[in-house]
């Protein structure tokens, strides 16, 4: 009785208040799964959601197992991020205050990773995230190309190459794709991903690495990652799964 389908076919949750359940005469229902799902926005890939109130479910079993289905039901203002009480070193100094001199217009511009197939790389951020290729750059006397991509629209990318350059220079947050010569022919994976990652390790154990993952954010991250699956993209973390909801994780061609 607490879940219905939308025109969309997907099952939703209504809110159900505990004390029924427990009361004597509902014993042939079964409680379903304590549901926290509340997040300020919805965050692929990179972000955090805290629980703001508690759902549960009668015969929740096919929601969850669905880690893809959007949670339907209101939503309470999740509380403020508060710091961890744990023994941490005090890093508010950070926080406060101007920036260095001399460092006023620094932005963080670009992360690089290096990629087996620059197309296959290119086909998943262009076609797959919706960036767009802003800048490349052939350097055959040292056997590798580079790729810059952004979250940017087509007609703001400049056509002489210097402007370009100025331009792809100035935009904060650009993923550069770095493709070695030759690289593209090698069987499997190429690159350690850093992890828990065994790629080019001799005996086969995992490499601890300090790569994480790239963060993009989207409106949101269900419909989203409805059509990465329909892409046919693999997910390491769904929306639903784990402790924290509302972001995910998956991979790009060569693992990251």
């Amino acid at each position: 009785p607490n879940q219905r389908e939308d025109k969309t076919g997907r099952r939703n949750l209504k809110q159900t208040n505990l004390l029924p359940l427990l009361l004597p005469g509902l014993h042939r229902f079964k409680l379903g799964t304590m549901l926290a799902v509340a997040t300020r926005r919805s965050i692929f890939s990179i972000g955090l959601a805290f629980a703001a109130r508690c759902y549960c479910a009668v015969e929740a079993s096919a929601f969850i197992n669905n880690p893809l289905i959007k949670p339907t039901t209101p939503r309470a203002t999740p509380p403020p991020l508060r710091m961890s009480t744990t023994a941490s070193p005090d890093v508010s100094r950070f926080m406060a205050g101007p920036r260095p001199e001399g460092t006023e217009k620094t932005k963080m511009q670009q992360t690089m990773i290096r990629v087996k197939d620059p197309v296959k790389s290119l086909e998943f951020y262009c076609d797959v995230l919706g960036f767009k290729l802003v800048m490349y750059r052939e350097f055959p006397a040292w056997s590798f190309n580079v790729y810059f991509v952004a979250p940017v629209d087509s007609v703001d990318i400049p056509d002489d190459p210097d402007k370009q350059w100025d331009y792809c220079m100035n935009i904060p947050g650009c993923i550069e794709l770095t493709w070695n010569y030759g690289s593209e022919k090698e069987e499997g994976l190429v690159y350690n991903t850093g992890n828990a990652d065994s790629t080019g390790v001799s005996d086969g154990s995992k490499v601890k690495g300090g790569f994480g993952h790239l963060g993009i954010t989207v409106p949101d991250v269900y419909e989203a990652c409805e059509r990465f699956h329909k892409l046919g993209c693999t997910f390491t973390k769904t929306p639903n799964s784990g402790g924290m909801k509302g972001l995910a994780f998956m991979k790009d061609p060569d693992g990251y």
